[in-house]
């Protein structure tokens, strides 16, 4: 390309947005694109320390449904934001929009179909997001993460195309030969995940039961990520319980923690269950209850139907964790059974795919 062309990804709310969105735009600024990416202020605490690529803040809400006076606001400061992303597309004049989902990319997506630009929507669950379903009908194409996703009305058949799940490219490559990374270990070493926002309830709950392990015969380490007022209290407890322990709080660079880990205990966050499979790493996955559209206990299902992971309820963890981990622990065949399971899965094509039908769309613009 002699002109860079230009290309806006906008993403923003939780980590699952956010983080895929900023793999793309490194991938394609490798391909010597023009990236901007666009996100809002809870979007941007997750790229404090990734500076690859131009960010730009916008201001974003969700439609707030509680009384008539908050619906009314919140739709006012939607329409604020659609005004202010309709003045940020005409300065940038962008050749296409890329929407990651989540609320954030919802204004900015609208601009462009007031405007006449193409826009591309990203679905990483397994059932669309509102959002997405919104924007779908005005969209170029759907690209997801699996073809299982729910939530699509069949006359969007042919706007929709599997690409996979836009994980980071650095964990594709460390692991594609995971039997030399891993921990192999008679120990249990248990990754504990909250998701990019942590969870409160796992530092509530889990230590608790990690002792009742460690009091039936059961070896420990536990590398725990935890929100920063958590860090103290939780060293405390596993000091004075003689537990091997590393506590941490959200990082961008997760897969250092994999490759010490046999079993990891995460929310089932998309792209979390979606890197951990491909590292090969068994985990046991704790939908969030409160999750939009009950989002992550089909994710959460999906992969166990696979046989990828094992699945508990939160309601269930006090009476259920104890034994499935002393089940694993007598039988590391379970283990062994699920990584061979997720090895017949990889996402390794994702970006070829994602850049192959961009190129495309791009082209019979021009």
């Amino acid at each position: 390309m002699s002109k860079k062309i230009k290309i806006i990804i906008a993403a923003g709310g939780t980590g699952g947005h956010v983080l895929p969105g900023y793999n793309l735009g490194n991938h394609l600024k490798e391909l010597n694109y023009d990236v901007n990416l666009v996100t809002d202020k809870r979007g941007i605490k997750f790229l404090s320390n990734l500076n690859k690529i131009n960010i730009f803040l916008l201001p974003s809400s969700p439609l707030i449904k509680k009384n008539i006076f908050m619906t009314f606001f919140s739709l006012l400061f939607i329409i604020y934001s659609i005004l202010r992303s309709l003045i940020f597309l005409v300065f940038k004049r962008p050749s296409i929009i890329l929407g990651m989902g989540g609320y954030a990319s919802l204004p900015i997506c609208i601009a462009c179909a007031i405007l006449r630009i193409k826009f591309i929507i990203y679905e990483n669950n397994l059932i669309i997001g509102k959002a997405n379903k919104y924007l779908l009908p005005f969209a170029e194409k759907l690209f997801v993460a699996y073809k299982e996703l729910e939530g699509i009305p069949k006359k969007f058949d042919s706007k929709t195309v599997e690409v996979g799940n836009i994980v980071k490219k650095e964990i594709i490559e460390l692991f594609k030969d995971n039997s030399q990374n891993q921990n192999t270990s008679d120990k249990l070493t248990l990754l504990v995940l909250g998701g990019s926002q942590a969870a409160k309830v796992f530092a509530e709950i889990l230590p608790n039961i990690f002792k009742e392990c460690k009091n039936k015969g059961i070896p420990l380490k536990i590398l725990q990520q935890c929100l920063p007022n958590q860090n103290e209290e939780l060293s405390l407890f596993y000091k004075n319980e003689n537990i091997d322990f590393e506590t941490f709080n959200f990082s961008n660079n997760l897969q250092s923690y994999f490759s010490k880990a046999n079993l990891a205990i995460t929310r089932s966050g998309s792209s979390m269950l979606a890197e951990l499979t491909n590292c090969n790493l068994p985990f046991i996955a704790i939908p969030l209850p409160s999750s939009a559209d009950n989002h992550q206990f089909k994710n959460a299902t999906f992969y166990k139907n696979k046989d990828f992971a094992f699945i508990i309820e939160e309601k269930d963890l006090e009476n259920k964790l104890l034994s499935l981990i002393e089940k694993i622990y007598k039988n590391k065949s379970l283990l062994i059974e699920i990584k061979n399971n997720q090895r017949q899965y990889s996402d390794k094509n994702v970006y070829n795919n994602v850049s192959t039908i961009l190129k495309d769309i791009i082209n019979e613009k021009n």
